[in-house]
């Protein structure tokens, strides 16, 4: 322990003796490093806070879903900085005074970009910051330039929320454009449908391909046989039925006609009861009693007026029910011929052009790929119409700003006072090192036993230092000057942190 405080009293003695050295050096530090410190442009931020707020019933109800609307923000984030934003906030500040060319320009673009920072701090709150520290601008126009910025970029932020109105505007107009190509393209494919359909298809019932119409035509084609045959094979039996009744019954006094004659008066007798219950002239039954009758009167006249005997009923429901199946085994026989005919005649058309169901298919398939295309570039259409319509009517977005940007009185970089501190410390630390270097570099020895040890002899004794009464007055003079001395760097010091509050006062 005692040698431990030997060597710091000799060390101490040592820097004492070389004080002025230790003085001027810090001196010289001092000077040297609050020189570069007052060099460094200060850098003032400003900042501000906004809330977004997202719609959540509309955009759901017609599917804008909720990923679509983070991607909104993240646009809103990536376009706030974009280049055409930025030349904006460097026209509207400042910095416009630095630009004459585009070189400037974008120089300036690209030095904002690095002093800008949007950042989230939450799902939906967004904090903007600009910093400033161009040189051969004041503090206090770095400060406000800080301030400005992010108040230009505040409205920036807000201003591109109706960025997607005119994409979705611009979107409505190129599916119009794009439908109208298509529905004349659908028109004309619908068109040479029709054509083919008219030379070839017409003949033949059904929709579908010629092989689906050839075998609805075969299908129809045999029920009319069946109802032909059904129709011939009554007609047969109802004619041998006919065969054997007889047309008139003996008996009491009856009409005065033949059985022609009592055929008529049965019809008429239908007719009244039609009459009774209220057909009209026009129903079919009382028009076909009526035809009938016309085609029964000639026959009745030849009838001799006294063939007495009283009408068969059955003979003439006989009649009438015979009369019907013949027209419908007319009827079939006709439809049967014409089907038959029909199919004969695309039969030979397809004989004689072989690729007729190819272009069928081709036709078919080209009108079912643009009737699909027309029908989803109408769905997208009116589904883009009902999103601009929300975004145009509703505020998909709402905007908050939470903390305003405020302009800054301290600047975030350098710090000066802790600066100006560290350099003074510094200073006096270096001056210390440096006396007590040049004490360690020179052949001398401070005490009787350093000196001892250095030789190996003994050291008999020592002489001390008389000091003289003048000799007394100007160490006390060189003390007052030491003591200026370092009094001046510390109201150096004090006057250069009182120089720094003060230009802060100015910029508030």
């Amino acid at each position: 322990m005692d040698g431990l405080y030997e060597q710091a009293r000799i060390a101490l003695h040592q820097v004492w003796r070389r004080r002025w050295l230790a003085l001027g050096v810090a001196w010289g530090l001092c000077l040297a490093g609050w020189l570069a410190v007052a060099l460094i442009p200060s850098k003032y931020e400003s900042t501000a806070k906004v809330f977004v707020q997202l719609q959540s019933v509309l955009p759901n109800q017609i599917g804008i879903s909720a990923q679509e609307r983070a991607s909104d923000l993240t646009r809103l984030r990536q376009t706030i900085v974009s280049t055409a934003n930025l030349e904006k906030v460097v026209k509207r500040t400042e910095l416009a005074q630095r630009v004459s060319s585009d070189r400037d320009m974008a120089a300036e673009v690209e030095a904002l970009r690095q002093a800008i920072e949007v950042t989230a701090q939450q799902d939906n709150l967004f904090q903007i910051s600009a910093t400033a520290n161009v040189r051969g601008f004041s503090n206090a126009q770095n400060a406000r330039l800080a301030r400005d910025v992010v108040r230009n970029l505040l409205d920036l932020f807000v201003a591109p929320a109706g960025g997607g109105r005119d994409e979705s505007t611009q979107g409505i107009a190129f599916l119009d454009e794009e439908l109208k190509r298509r529905e004349g393209q659908l028109q004309e494919a619908e068109q040479k449908r029709v054509q083919f359909e008219q030379r070839y298809l017409g003949l033949l019932p059904g929709e579908g391909s010629v092989e689906s119409r050839l075998a609805a035509s075969r299908a129809e084609l045999g029920n009319v046989e069946g109802q032909l045959v059904q129709a011939q094979s009554s007609l047969a039996a109802l004619r041998s039925q006919l065969g054997s009744t007889p047309p008139t019954l003996p008996g009491i006094g009856g009409t005065t006609g033949g059985p022609v004659t009592a055929q008529i008066e049965a019809l008429q007798a239908q007719l009244a009861q039609a009459a009774a219950r209220g057909w009209t002239e026009s129903h079919p039954d009382v028009i076909a009693l009526h035809a009938q009758i016309a085609r029964l009167r000639p026959l009745a006249a030849r009838e001799s007026p006294n063939a007495g005997g009283i009408s068969n009923p059955s003979y003439v429901s006989l009649k009438t029910t015979i009369a019907e199946k013949e027209g419908q085994v007319q009827a079939a026989s006709a439809r049967r011929a014409q089907l038959q005919a029909d199919m004969a005649q695309l039969a030979s058309r397809q004989a004689s052009e072989p690729g007729v169901a190819a272009q069928q298919a081709q036709l078919n398939r080209d009108y079912d790929v643009l009737k699909r295309q027309y029908d989803k570039l109408v769905e997208d259409r009116e589904q883009l119409r009902l999103r601009n319509d929300v975004q145009n009517k509703t505020a998909s977005m709402t905007f908050r700003v939470i903390d305003p940007p405020s302009l800054p009185t301290i600047p975030i970089s350098p710090k000066r006072p802790l600066l100006l501190t560290l350099v003074l410390v510094a200073a006096l630390g270096a001056g210390i090192g440096a006396a007590f270097v040049k004490g360690q570099l020179q052949a001398t020895f401070p005490t009787q036993g350093r000196l001892a040890a250095a030789t190996g002899l003994p050291v008999l004794g020592t002489v001390t230092e008389v000091w003289t009464d003048a000799k007394r007055r100007l160490a006390r003079q060189r003390l007052v000057w030491l003591l200026g001395g370092a009094g001046a760097l510390g109201g150096a010091y004090a006057v250069l942190m009182a120089v720094e509050f003060w230009q802060r006062s100015t910029v508030a």
